[in-house]
């Protein structure tokens, strides 16, 4: 039977590249293989014809393979920082897959060839003494190593020559040795495992026995690895900065121009603000220390509108990739959401303001009607008519509650014709909800410590909860992006500040002279 590998270390004070190696299998949301791909397609070409600056540097196969290691260590420690919740996870293959059917019949095989061996007369325990090695070193790996004495039992149990010696003059009590195993389970395991460990002591089948012991082993491995994430996440938190900058300056040295795409991001922020495209200010092109913040700010704003496609990301985020995209989603969301129901109060009035559990009842409706609204099957238009067409038998039958007088037909129509109409990224509306939605998250960037949320603006208090949730989490993305990177951000800013600000400098002073 092939060894699961082993994701769990209790040694609390083994090193984070060790403990990242060991358990970046598959919990990187595909931000290594991205990064991966970045070393290759950021990789010149020997056709592309550039000026000589430096003498290049050849790269071999083993240093490649070096730092696409230590990207993945990286990605790993990143995770385990940033995400509280992060656990590890058991990784099955998708049902009906190729992968699932061939390991269904490997393993099928080796229990029925276990079975057979074990119905022999005499009974042949080959295959039961080689699951029982396996078994005794995924116990060893979960001791401490100050647990001396339990090691010495589990070798002294578990002496696979003496067992051999045993099966062989026809001593062996196999049973005996899976209880003991049991034992020791039940002495590791995590207490939500304590019921799966007891029902295992209910069974006689010794087949299906070990492929139960094995079950639930494959549980407590995952139980251990997360205890070892819990606690490494604290070690962590003292020195991500330090090793996240170190590993980026390590891959830097290897890829010299893997900031490519971080000075593009920053490049068109400060283009955006100098000209005041951005909500900044045009004018000096002076690098002082506010136009940077601001740039720089507002280059991260850019991230919750990213259109250039996910491999142009920004090299010095791209781990957060997917929590970006994930708020951009949200965004998008609520941008509609806040737009529908502002439209909704300005064209019913002053005779639902106020009136208590409304917004919430609109609200949730608007909400559950865009719930599929990134998902390939959702059709906006039909969606936005079924929206005007709920939200207005609802708001009549509020007013007839109340004693108001119903929505005339009219009104009615014209209330859906603005609702399916701020569908549209060009409605007025609707960029108006997102220009304040966008102040409003930048004020969760302005530093200065212990800053209180920022007021939530006019016609947005209805997604207020959910937009200072997104505020909240944008803030500790970018405050903690700022503190591993700044080294590499500073002199790009003050380059591509100073860049943009002379050619400002030089057009509006050809318009004076024309």
């Amino acid at each position: 039977m092939p060894k699961e590998p082993n994701k769990s270390s209790n040694e609390e004070g083994k090193k984070v590249d060790d403990k990242a190696s060991e358990d970046s299998t598959g919990q990187t949301d595909g931000s290594e293989e991205l990064l991966r791909k970045r070393i290759r397609t950021n990789t010149p070409s020997p056709h592309r014809q550039t000026p000589p600056s430096s003498p290049s540097k050849f790269v071999t196969v083993e240093e490649l393979m070096e730092t696409a290691k230590g990207v993945t260590n990286m990605v790993l420690a990143h995770e385990i920082t940033v995400n509280g919740g992060f656990q590890i996870k058991p990784t099955e293959p998708a049902e009906g897959s190729l992968e699932k059917h061939v390991k269904e019949i490997v393993h099928k095989a080796f229990w029925d060839c276990l079975e057979a061996q074990l119905n022999d007369d005499p009974p042949v325990y080959e295959h039961a003494i080689k699951l029982v090695g396996e078994i005794k070193e995924t116990l060893l790996s979960f001791l401490m190593p100050s647990q001396a004495r339990l090691k010495g039992q589990i070798e002294e149990a578990l002496d696979l020559s003496l067992i051999q010696q045993q099966a062989e003059n026809g001593a062996l009590d196999i049973g005996k040795v899976a209880q003991f195993i049991i034992d020791t389970m039940g002495a590791f395991c995590a207490p939500c495992r304590d019921k799966e460990v007891r029902k295992l002591r209910d069974i006689t089948d010794i087949v299906l026995l070990f492929r139960s012991i094995f079950a639930v082993l494959d549980k407590m491995k995952v139980d251990m690895a997360n205890f070892a994430v819990s606690s490494l996440r604290p070690h962590l938190l003292q020195h991500s900065v330090e090793y996240e900058r170190n590993k980026f300056q390590g891959f830097l040295n290897t890829q010299p121009n893997a900031l490519n795409f971080t000075q593009k991001w920053l490049q068109e922020s400060a283009d955006s603000v100098l000209r005041g495209a951005d909500g900044g200010t045009a004018g000096s092109p002076g690098t002082s220390s506010q136009l940077l913040l601001n740039v720089h700010n507002h280059a991260y704003l850019r991230l919750l509108h990213w259109e250039h496609g996910m491999d142009n990301f920004p090299e010095t985020v791209l781990m957060d990739r997917g929590r970006f995209l994930e708020m951009q989603l949200e965004l998008e969301r609520l941008v509609l959401m806040a737009s529908v129901l502002l439209i909704v109060y300005n064209s019913a009035g002053e005779a639902i303001s106020g009136l208590p559990g409304l917004m919430d009842t609109l609200k949730n409706t608007v909400r559950v009607l865009l719930v599929d609204m990134h998902t390939p099957s959702f059709k906006a238009d039909e969606t936005f008519t079924a929206i005007g067409e709920k939200l207005c038998l609802e708001l009549g039958e509020c007013l007839t509650q109340h004693g108001f007088s119903p929505f005339h037909p009219d009104r009615q129509n014209a209330l859906k014709g603005q609702i399916a109409a701020v569908k549209s990224q060009d409605n007025p509306i609707h960029k108006l909800v997102d220009s304040r939605i966008q102040a409003y998250l930048l004020g969760f960037l302005e530093p200065g410590p212990h800053r209180s949320p920022p007021a939530v603006p006019g016609g947005l208090v209805p997604i207020g909860k959910e937009l200072e949730d997104i505020g909240i989490k944008l803030s500790h993305l970018v405050n903690f992006n700022k503190l591993v990177y700044s080294p590499f951000y500073q002199k790009i800013l003050q380059d591509v500040v100073q860049a943009e600000g002379s050619a400002a400098t030089w057009t509006a002073s050809n318009k004076s002279d024309d």
